[in-house]
């Protein structure tokens, strides 16, 4: 195989791998401006610094993006695997790797605005946590003598619920929260007007509260779609009527709430009575207690009835309980009688069961063992020391025999040196050094004059 080889030119530039990486995305970012691209979502990452990495594909590609914290933490949904979208981005290159990305400005859903799909998002999650199951709401009372309302003091809503109310029943007690209902302080205004009236009914009970306002557009409404505000009015302890907008507008806080009016007026009219109906209620009312009197009546004469039926002269019944305790206190008398026996028994056999097992007894047999032991031990001693003696005796001779003494009562000596050690040979002096010989009687120090070895 040939090959095609083109000698180096001195005049070539060379690039290091990160210097041509880096060119690369200069050049890039200076051809390209922000641009918009088309895409479905894919391998949707968020790491725990806030920041967004996914992919961007159609049906023939597919490029690396990235949305940094500084960016996605404005937007108003979360995008996920198989989502459509729009992204505003800038071209880039990531040096590391040499890989081709787009960095991310804004994103919004394809087809679809970002607020409703952050509506859409939140009502799935609120609904699939049960917020929205009719076994949790509370029904709405009746009769109400005191109403709470949250909403502008400047809207239109709060004069259509005043004159509902005030047409309907005017003795009733109304408490106004005052709040934004439309902007980025509504949400956290709407919530502290809810706690503010729940710390007014701790002392003042409120029997219903209506939250709402006017219709608008879905930006207009947005504050009712927040989060924290549908979770405060799930918890609340006081029945709450949702108004908000017109009949065709719903927003989270509708279905979160124990009941949703079309509008601030129909909430009006669904939290109060109606006084022009009062006469006919107080009439249908009289109508229920009378027959309920009635029944009433028919039920305890039939009680009654029986009662007396059944009912016995108190002489006749005295001499039933008689009958009764006689036959008691005979059945008494024979259950002592049987216990009396049986208990007896008992301690007859437990009696002679205990003298077997007496203390005295058992000491009797134990000094007598001990008197066996006592002998037996004396006996062995005596055997023992016997042994002893006998070996004492002989260990006795038989050192007496192996004693050096034996020997110098032969005639001999024991020779030591000067410093007293046993010497055996001529080896163990020196002319002029001293020692000493153990004899017989007595011992004899001396002074090597001369030495004479034995010739062998």
């Amino acid at each position: 195989m040939v090959g095609n080889f083109q000698p180096h030119n001195a005049d070539t530039q060379e690039y290091t791998v990160s210097a041509l990486n880096g060119a690369a995305r200069r050049l890039l970012e200076g051809h390209f401006q922000i641009l918009w691209v088309v895409g479905e979502i894919s391998n949707f990452t968020r790491a725990s610094s806030g920041h967004w990495y996914f992919s961007l594909k159609d049906d023939n590609a597919q490029v690396r993006c990235a949305m940094f914290k500084n960016r996605n933490q404005f937007l108003k949904f979360i995008p996920k695997h198989g989502d459509k979208v729009r992204l505003r981005a800038k071209v880039s290159l990531y040096e590391g790797r040499g890989e081709f990305q787009l960095i991310g400005e804004y994103i919004e859903p394809a087809g679809t605005g970002d607020l409703q799909l952050a509506f859409i998002q939140l009502k799935a999650q609120l609904e699939a946590e049960g917020l929205f199951a009719p076994e949790r709401k509370k029904s709405i009372p009746s009769q109400v003598k005191r109403i709470g309302v949250i909403t502008s003091a400047k809207g239109a809503a709060l004069h259509d619920i005043l004159s509902v109310l005030h047409g309907r029943w005017a003795g009733l007690e109304v408490i106004i929260a005052d709040t934004p209902v439309q902007g980025a302080e509504a949400p956290a205004g709407l919530t502290y007007a809810l706690h503010k009236l729940a710390r007014f009914h701790e002392t003042a009970p409120i029997d219903i509260v209506i939250i709402g306002r006017g219709g608008g557009s879905l930006e207009d409404l947005w504050a009712f779609n927040n989060e924290q505000l549908a979770r405060t009015i799930a918890a609340y302890k006081i029945p709450t009527i949702s108004a908000v907008g017109h009949e065709t507008d719903f927003t989270i806080c509708d279905w979160v709430a124990d009941a949703r009016a079309p509008t601030p007026s129909a909430a009006a009219a669904m939290a109060s009575p109606d006084h022009s109906k009062a006469p006919s209620r107080i009439h249908e009312a009289l109508v229920r207690l009378s027959k309920g009197y009635t029944a009433i009546l028919k039920t305890k004469g039939t009680e009654l009835r029986n009662s007396r039926a059944r009912l016995r002269h108190p002489g006749e019944l005295i001499e039933q309980r008689v009958l009764r305790i006689d036959e008691l206190e005979l059945r008494l008398k024979a259950q002592q009688s049987r216990l009396t026996q049986q208990k007896t028994a008992q301690y007859q056999q437990l009696f002679k069961r205990l003298s077997w097992h007496s203390p005295a007894r058992n000491l009797r047999a134990l000094n007598e063992q001990v008197l066996k032991l006592q002998t037996r031990l004396i006996s062995g001693q005596q055997r023992l020391l016997s042994a002893h003696t006998g070996r004492h005796k002989q260990t006795e001779y038989v050192l007496h025999s192996l004693s050096p003494m034996r020997t110098v009562d032969r005639g001999y000596a024991i020779l030591r040196n000067a410093d007293g050690h046993v010497v055996t040979g001529v080896s163990g002096f020196a002319e002029k050094t001293k020692g000493s010989a153990t004899l017989k009687d007595g011992q004899i120090n001396f002074e090597v004059s001369a030495i004479n070895p034995l010739n062998t």
